[in-house]
């Protein structure tokens, strides 16, 4: 059991049968009765962000959740498919689930598969992945002082802004958890 004046950013705590990872948290002293924390709560199921407060003293049992490393092999429809590396055993997960968290993921590249008590939840892609641009428009000469970019479609169909000089063909570098263009490989 955890107490409330125990928690701390990115705990996982079951509140009402509901799992919810605490994204801030803050102490409060006010001058006049008794002390409290107030929470920014995130349902890990749904997502939603709620507030709340709690006393210090009240208990909460921590939640458990287990990331599982698997290999994404490929998509049916609607049902995106997964493979435990160490048992070979498979799993087949709904768009609802899975969500645009496989924007930047090629087949066969290693993900997180999160689960609380053997309930998928979600799917963590590598922070950083490697893709191939597979059509942007060429840059225009003299367009660089400003900085500026332009659409790019990369080899698994997502759109990416990216600078002019980057080319169809060219390999680059992108942050999965904002969607950026980083570098050129």
């Amino acid at each position: 059991m955890l107490s409330a004046g125990d928690f701390r950013n990115g705990m996982t705590i079951e509140i009402d049968a509901n799992v919810y990872q605490i994204v801030e948290f803050q102490h409060v002293k006010p001058g006049k009765g008794a002390a409290f924390v107030r929470t920014k709560l995130k349902d890990i199921k749904n997502g939603g962000v709620v507030e709340r407060t709690f006393r210090p003293t009240e208990k909460f049992p921590q939640a458990h959740i287990d990331r599982k490393d698997m290999q994404y092999l490929y998509a049916d429809g609607d049902l995106f498919n997964f493979m435990d590396t160490e048992s070979y055993e498979q799993v087949a997960l709904s768009k609802d689930i899975v969500g645009d968290a496989l924007k930047f993921v090629k087949e066969n590249e290693m993900v997180k598969v999160c689960s609380h008590n053997g309930n998928v939840f979600s799917i963590e892609p590598p922070l950083f992945v490697e893709l191939e641009i597979s059509d942007t428009e060429p840059g225009f000469k003299g367009d660089t002082a400003t900085g500026a970019s332009k659409p790019a479609t990369v080899e698994t169909g997502a759109q990416v802004s990216v600078p002019l000089f980057v080319n169809t063909g060219d390999k680059i570098k992108i942050d999965t958890r904002t969607g950026e263009y980083l570098s050129r490989v």
